[in-house]
């Protein structure tokens, strides 16, 4: 309630700076430059959003109390909020993933081999899942993947990865498939069941010492390196199976933040 007050406070002191006595006088125009004043004195998106709306409650309570016949702030705007930065994965939890020694029991190799794929082919967790034998197709270096609204796309994969596939494939998979298991699935959960996005996200975090990693994140850091390493915006975007360059646009700006990052702290005058 205070910050509700506080809100209506600051609207009307401005109303009346502007010359604004009556309510009536105000019009989108003026509720439009109002929301451009807090947006120039530094006002985060988040407080805009929350006073644009105590601006609308109040003139549908002038409405309702017959003050005003209709509301100049029905429809009005709340600015977005920022959009958060993809989380990466650090350096030394890559490492971990890796190339830390798990030994080489059945489920040590079956994680190596997701870990390779989902930051060696920027794959969403869903995707992954669905692989099946025959999406691999090592003699051309590829995987066929099914992604968002079952559209299909060829990703490139690493030897390393593949290494790690064929490791799985000869002395893994068999182990871990059981009598009802589907037989086309590349990867299976320990009930010999196809592999989940819990699944996963279970592997991950048993698999780090410290922390929490989502499976995402993985996707997140591969093409952020893929464009910090010179990469075209197009090809990331092809990679990733995105539909709009906006999408990927944001791996840009991370990289940017990064840079920023790195200059602020080891630069003498950063």
């Amino acid at each position: 309630m205070r910050a509700y007050l506080g809100d209506l406070e600051l609207f009307i002191s401005w109303s009346l700076e502007q010359g604004y006595e009556d309510p009536s006088r105000i019009t989108r125009k003026e509720l439009r430059d109002y929301v451009g004043y807090l947006t120039r004195r530094g006002d985060q998106r988040t407080s805009t959003a929350r006073r644009v709306a105590t601006i609308r409650n109040y003139f549908a309570w002038l409405v309702h109390e017959n003050i005003l016949e209709t509301s100049p702030a029905t429809g009005l705007k709340t600015p977005k909020p920022p959009k958060k930065l993809p989380e990466l994965v650090v350096r030394e939890q890559l490492d971990e993933l890796l190339d830390a020694d798990w030994g080489d029991d059945v489920k040590a190799v079956r994680d190596r081999a997701i870990c390779e794929i989902l930051y060696g082919a920027g794959l969403r967790v869903s995707e992954l899942c669905g692989l099946d034998l025959d999406s691999i197709d090592e003699s051309s270096g590829l995987i066929r993947v099914t992604g968002k609204g079952n559209k299909e796309r060829v990703v490139p994969l690493h030897a390393t990865a593949f290494a790690s596939l064929e490791v799985w494939r000869k002395r893994g998979r068999a182990t871990m498939m059981e009598a009802l298991s589907p037989g086309a699935a590349l990867f299976f959960n320990g009930r010999g069941k196809r592999l989940t996005p819990r699944d996963v996200r279970r592997i991950l975090d048993s698999r780090i010492g410290q922390g929490h990693i989502h499976p995402h994140a993985l996707r997140h850091t591969y093409a952020t390196h893929l464009l910090e390493g010179g990469a075209d915006l197009r090809v990331v975007q092809e990679l990733l199976g995105h539909e709009s360059l906006t999408t990927t646009q944001i791996y840009t700006h991370v990289s940017k933040s990064r840079l920023q990052n790195v200059h602020r702290t080891t630069h003498p005058r950063g």
